[in-house]
């Protein structure tokens, strides 16, 4: 069957809306604005036509549509827009020297602790056995130093980068599909339904028609 489809309709929302419309005809018994389904005329024969009125169906929630389609496109152009790097991101001297002078500080402040401490065992009353100590926990302190800022450069980087409100930009699609569903089923596909069967006079003498497979 053959289904006009409304210029607003994108052909990748067609299924949505027949989902719609099934999701309807399936609840028609609910629905006592709908009790002539399958009596008056079979769900095949209302799918049917509505799949024909798809124009006519989808004007009525034209709005909903139109919000939803802008909402998706802002969101598929800014999954798709290139990240460009912020200035501080890009390597340069002050990340070079936080990881150069951790390691550094850390190999020297080991020289000088490991000679310091040949030269006290070797001559308890020099001087520079004592030198070469403090000058190795200098270092050493250096080192414990350098090691805490690298590390809360990390932590700064990975919040920085990390997406913020990630779930955001999902959650008002999801909201902006089910007003754009709501409206196509309850201003739309009901009311179409409803008069394709108040216009479709009931025949007393014909059995009740078979349920469509």
């Amino acid at each position: 069957m053959h289904m006009n489809v409304a210029p607003h309709l994108l052909t990748e929302d067609r299924a949505e809306y027949e989902r719609v419309l099934d999701d309807a005809l399936r609840t028609a018994p609910e629905r006592p604005e709908l009790a002539g389904a399958g009596t008056r005329l079979t769900a095949g024969q209302l799918r049917a036509m509505a799949l024909n009125a798809t124009a006519l169906i989808t004007a009525a929630a034209a709005s909903e549509y139109e919000h939803f389609t802008k909402v998706r496109e802002a969101g598929r152009a800014a999954s798709n827009r290139p990240r460009s790097p912020a200035p501080d991101e890009s390597p340069g001297a002050v990340a070079v020297l936080t990881v150069l002078v951790p390691v550094l500080a850390g190999t020297a402040a080991a020289i000088f602790l490991l000679v310091g401490a040949v030269v006290r065992w070797l001559a308890p009353d020099a001087a520079l056995g004592t030198t070469l100590l403090t000058a190795g926990l200098v270092f050493g302190a250096l080192a414990a130093a350098g090691l805490l800022c690298a590390g809360a450069g990390l932590v700064l980087t990975a919040l920085r980068n990390s997406p913020a409100e990630t779930g955001a930009p999902d959650d008002e699609l999801a909201r902006a599909r089910a007003a754009w569903r709501h409206a196509l089923l309850e201003r739309g596909v009901i009311p179409f339904l409803q008069a394709a069967l108040a216009a479709t006079p009931a025949d007393p003498d014909r059995d009740p028609a078979p349920p469509s497979a």
